[in-house]
């Protein structure tokens, strides 16, 4: 991984590394902030245009994630990695800035997560 950052103000991972036969994956950064995150939360906000639409209005609700795990980290790039996760998904770029912004507000885009399954009527199963 390359250490050469965008500009002196982006966070950069120092290690990014798959725990728990790739239930978690766990980023450092040099801004001394560690987040882990369940494969399943980043399989359901994976930044791929297939989740996340063109527009917040097309952003999907993916159910049915939660045994998901990640198969392979591949770097993409200096600025991100692709997560090519066992059922099959591997179209999102997961950018620094993306993965740090997402770790920042894990527990907000979690619950954000849950609400919408229920308003759906769909499940983590």
């Amino acid at each position: 991984m390359s250490t050469t950052h965008t500009t002196p103000n982006d966070p950069w991972p120092t290690e990014i590394k798959s725990l728990e036969e790739g239930k978690i994956l766990q980023v450092s950064f040099d801004t001394g902030d560690h987040f882990e995150f369940t494969a399943e939360l980043l399989r359901v906000e994976s930044p791929s245009a297939e989740v996340q639409g063109h527009s917040s209005e097309e952003k999907k609700t993916i159910a049915g994630k939660r045994n998901v795990r990640i198969k392979k980290i591949e770097p993409a790039g200096n600025y991100a990695v692709l997560l090519r996760f066992d059922d099959g998904h591997d179209t999102g770029l997961f950018s620094w800035e993306y993965l740090y912004d997402l770790g920042t507000r894990r527990d907000e885009v979690w619950q954000a997560y849950l609400a919408a399954l229920k308003d759906q009527g769909l499940s983590r199963d």
